[in-house]
């Protein structure tokens, strides 16, 4: 069983692909992101990721194609970051962390982050806040509905790091702190 798997869940624009990159950097470990998987078929059927989200609840077996990708490569890969909503419950044997962070700052990060622009188009950082909630209520429902999960019960996981008011260095340092504990225990 390979057991060098990081799966970093949490709220959307709490900083998972800036802080992945980085402990890809530290460790050397293969990234995968669901989220790409996600943003490329909204792209591809011409929505944006909110209609997507919209469109899943009504597609349960795109949402399980989704969540199963990162589940099966776990098991033909090792030294692997898993970045997924749902990379707790795909991966369980994964060192499971959540990054938080408060609405208000998700909604500037969003607001301001061009990588996002073909799917995720705010006019402005209230949109921003108003998507970004309505984007997790309807995550949240999803998810229990379809996996019985709920993502927000903070005992899924084994490190959960509030983002709001910490730079991606710092919150790397305490993942890769963390995680050699946990390694050490395994």
């Amino acid at each position: 069983m390979n057991i060098h798997i990081i799966t970093i869940a949490g709220d959307i624009a709490s900083g998972k692909g800036t802080v992945t990159k980085l402990l890809q950097k530290e460790l050397g470990y293969t990234i995968y992101r669901n989220g790409e998987y996600v943003r490329k078929l909204a792209k591809e059927m011409n929505m944006s990721i909110v209609e997507f989200q919209e469109y899943l609840n009504q597609h349960e077996e795109i949402d399980r194609q989704v969540e199963k990708s990162a589940a099966e490569y776990s098991k033909t890969h090792d030294n692997l970051i898993i970045d997924a909503r749902l990379g707790f419950y795909a991966v369980p044997q994964s060192f499971k962390i959540y990054l938080k962070v408060d609405l208000d700052e998700a909604a500037k990060r969003a607001y301001n982050d061009s990588l996002r622009e073909d799917t995720e188009k705010y006019e402005s950082i209230q949109k921003a806040k108003e998507d970004i909630k309505y984007r997790y209520e309807q995550e949240n429902t999803r998810y229990l509905k379809t996996y019985g999960v709920k993502r927000d019960d903070m005992s899924n996981y084994d490190l959960v790091i509030d983002t709001t008011n910490i730079t991606p260095e710092k919150v790397a340092e305490k993942i890769l702190k963390e995680y050699n504990k946990w390694l050490e225990n395994k």
